[in-house]
């Protein structure tokens, strides 16, 4: 079985979609809705930048979530290509609910953007911060986040692959857990440079804001299953979408999970469709026996027309 996974923040770049839509009209389409709907040139961008721009994460999401569906058009309408089941890595869950017909992409970009402005704007900058722990056991690193608290937030918001879990939190806890951590000899602890502490409690208001949003927001049928963030578990009640959306924002994402619970069901080939390659390491370092590779210009399209996917 085939399986569609999308890329969430941090993957994003100049120039991400802009092949695509020079040479497919399906992908123009859908960075020109994006655009008459926001207001401003978001194709422009992708397309040009600046790097410094495309950063901020009001920016950032609605971008990803427009590359990434423009990427899953071409590739359907192109290849004919159908997957059996569908995930994505945070913000990427917005992606994979336009694929599964879950959401209306008109719906879905505006949702995003506002989805930023709401986590930028629940914690002000420098107040958050977030750390990759790599090669530590889940167990310790909630231990680590246990003792460095010390009254504070900062815990485990994305269980990514076996040893990479990124802890998030209040800027002083996550140093004190980052401090930890190299005091019991846990040498490969990293800061991120990120503005917003995402996947944590820190997150609530942005959460309550989200729901709100989502209320006047129409949910259709799922054609395809989506693996959540929150559970782990495929879902195709398209009455749950909402709950899991505002979930997701104030808890970790269990992409290792997520994952495994996508080949316990018969995923066998993965296809990550959108900017960046981030998700296909993650998914060979959880499971080396599957497939997994990427869509995001003419040449992932060709690999695929050639290899007779």
């Amino acid at each position: 079985m085939n399986a569609f996974v999308f890329p969430g923040q941090g993957s994003q770049y100049p120039g991400m979609g802009k092949e695509l839509a020079e040479n497919f009209r399906i992908a123009m389409d859908v960075f020109r809705e994006a655009d008459d709907i926001l207001g401003w040139k978001l194709s422009r961008l992708c397309f040009e930048g600046p790097e410094e721009d495309l950063r901020l994460t009001a920016n950032t999401q609605p971008a990803i979530l427009a590359a990434s569906v423009a990427v899953f058009r071409v590739l359907t309408e192109e290849t004919g290509l159908r997957a059996g089941i569908m995930a994505g890595h945070s913000l990427g869950e917005y992606s994979a609910l336009v694929a599964s017909g879950a959401l209306k992409f008109s719906d879905a970009i505006k949702i995003v953007h506002m989805r930023g402005k709401y986590m930028q704007d629940a914690v002000p900058v420098g107040a958050g911060a977030m750390a990759a722990v790599l090669g530590v056991e889940a167990d310790v690193v909630r231990e680590l986040c246990n003792e460095a608290a010390q009254g504070e937030i900062v815990v485990p918001a994305n269980f990514n692959s076996p040893g990479q879990i990124v802890i998030a939190g209040q800027s002083n806890a996550v140093h004190r857990a980052i401090e930890t951590a190299k005091a019991r000899g846990f040498r490969k602890v990293m800061l991120l440079p990120v503005s917003v502490p995402s996947h944590c409690g820190l997150m609530a208001p942005a959460g309550e804001q989200l729901s709100r949003t989502l209320q006047d927001v129409e949910v259709f049928p799922m054609q395809v299953p989506v693996v959540s963030n929150v559970e782990a578990k495929a879902n195709s009640d398209s009455g749950r979408v909402k709950e899991l959306l505002v979930e997701q924002l104030s808890s970790p994402v269990l992409w290792d999970a997520s994952i495994q619970e996508m080949i316990s069901l018969g995923a066998t080939r993965f296809f990550e469709l959108g900017p960046g390659k981030v998700l296909c390491g993650l998914i060979k370092r959880i499971d080396k026996t599957v497939e997994a590779g990427n869509v995001e210009d003419i040449a992932g399209l060709k690999t695929i027309v050639r290899e007779g996917v």
